[in-house]
Order: C-alpha cells, then sequence, then structure tokens
C-alpha cells in the first residue's frame, strides 16, 4: 500500500509539475506575442511619425516656392509693370520729363528691390533647421504684414521651452498650412497667432477675423485633416471653433513632457 501512495504523490508531482511548466510557457507566449505587437506598433509609429516629417519638410519647401511665385507675380510684376509704363511714357513725350515722374519711378523701383529682399529671406531653406518654429513663423507673418497689408499678431507668454527639431518641423508645418488656409478662403483682414508656455506644455492658437465656416456640417478638407493627423501624431490635441462670419480659431495643446519618448 506504501508502494502505491508513492507511485500516486509521483503521479500528482508530475502532473503538478506539468502543468506548472505548461502555464509557464502559456504565459511566455502570450508575453513574447504582446512584447513582439508592442515592438512592431512602435516600429509603425516610428516609420509613420518619419514619413510625416519627411513629408512636412518637402511641404514647407513647396509652400515657400509657392509663396515666393506669386509674390513675383502678384505684387513685384505689378510694381516694375508700372513702373514700365511709366518709362513708356517718358520715352513717347520728352515733355513729360519732370522731377516728380523721376522720384515716383525710384520709389516703385526701390520697393521692388525691399520685396525682393524679403522673398530671399524666405527662400532660406534651412530656416527650419536653423531657428525654431516662433523665429520661423514670425519671419513668415512679417513677410505677410509687408507684402500683403494684413495685420499680423504674434503673442508668446511664459518661457518658451527647447523642443526637438523634428517636431519643430511639424509644429511649424501645421503652422504654416492654418496660415495659408486664412490667406486663401477667410478674407480676414488680420491674423492673430498666440503662443503659451507652461512648464508642462505649449498651447497654440491661430486665428482670423473672416467670413468663417461650418466646421460640423461642411467639409473639413484635406488641409485642416493634415493638421489634426499632425497635432495627434504629436501627442498633442486639435480643436478648432468657427461660425460663419466672425471667423474662426484653431487650437494645438502639445504636451512638452511627450518629447522624451522620441
Amino acid at each position: 500500500m506504501q508502494r502505491e501512495e508513492i507511485q500516486l504523490l509521483i503521479i500528482s508531482f508530475s502532473i503538478v509539475l506539468f502543468s506548472l511548466l505548461l502555464t509557464l510557457f502559456v504565459l511566455f507566449y502570450f508575453f513574447q506575442k504582446k512584447k513582439s505587437k508592442f515592438l512592431i506598433d512602435k516600429m509603425e509609429a516610428d516609420l509613420l511619425f518619419q514619413s510625416e516629417l519627411t513629408k512636412s519638410k518637402i511641404e514647407i519647401k513647396e509652400q515657400t516656392l509657392t509663396n515666393v511665385s506669386r509674390e513675383l507675380h502678384d505684387n513685384i510684376g505689378q510694381i516694375l509693370s508700372v513702373a514700365l509704363m511709366q518709362m513708356n511714357i517718358l520715352i513717347e513725350d520728352e515733355n513729360k520729363y519732370t522731377k516728380e515722374n523721376l522720384v515716383n519711378l525710384k520709389f516703385l523701383v526701390n520697393k521692388s528691390l525691399d520685396e525682393i529682399r524679403i522673398l530671399s529671406k524666405l527662400m532660406n531653406g534651412d530656416i527650419v533647421l536653423k531657428s525654431s518654429f516662433i523665429e520661423a513663423v514670425s519671419d513668415d507673418l512679417e513677410r505677410i504684414k509687408q507684402l500683403k497689408k494684413i495685420k499680423c499678431k504674434l503673442n508668446v507668454t511664459g518661457e518658451p521651452q527647447k523642443i526637438n527639431k523634428e517636431h519643430d518641423t511639424i509644429i511649424y508645418r501645421i503652422l504654416q498650412e492654418s496660415i495659408s488656409n486664412i490667406l486663401r478662403h477667410s478674407h480676414s483682414e488680420s491674423i492673430a497667432i498666440n503662443i503659451a508656455f507652461t512648464e508642462n506644455n505649449c498651447k497654440i492658437s491661430i486665428a482670423d477675423f473672416g467670413k468663417g465656416f461650418d466646421y460640423k456640417n461642411g467639409s473639413k478638407g484635406s488641409g485642416l485633416a493634415n493638421i489634426k493627423t499632425r497635432a495627434e501624431l504629436l501627442g498633442a490635441t486639435f480643436k478648432i471653433h468657427s461660425e460663419i462670419n466672425k471667423g474662426s480659431e484653431i487650437t494645438i495643446d502639445y504636451p512638452l513632457k511627450r518629447e522624451e519618448n522620441f
């Protein structure tokens, strides 16, 4: 009888040991599976981030060239055309040679040169790499103010925190696209950008005072969709408020500590 008890004990122990090993194997399997999924998800997130970063850099350069082309055609081209018309009038009629006419011609040529200098600064391809998004968007607003005659206001509160260059580039692209949308669609006579830094986050608002639109029921467009996607990619929240004939405001709330995970 004692021998049978020993055998039963061995069998029971074997079953318990087998069950324990099977449990450990199953737990290890699920742990590895979860770990693999986490690594795959992280890799996909990194690839998406790098893809959006590259896309943003390309779009910044394209937007810059588009702005330069538009200003050359619509603004500087018109100024030089007026100057050419005045020169043709003076060539056709020598009696119209006056100091006042020459002063006007000089003014038009100087104005063209000033605006070309502004555009040459805009064409600096390294602007995003050499400065923060605040300095880059400040230069953009200054250019718009001088060339478009639109009131532009940039207000920064709190102590600006250092943001890594990759996030800096994407935030600048978000601002650049927002400003472009305002210039194309809002018919606003002014743009206001507020940037507020706290210890934990950076809150950015871009407001216009134009015709507005029905965001909930209307078409949201690819521009707003891109802004929302890129904001979420940075871990930021995106909100938009717009009223017909009262303008629109986009708000981006970017958590500063999140960038430590990248």
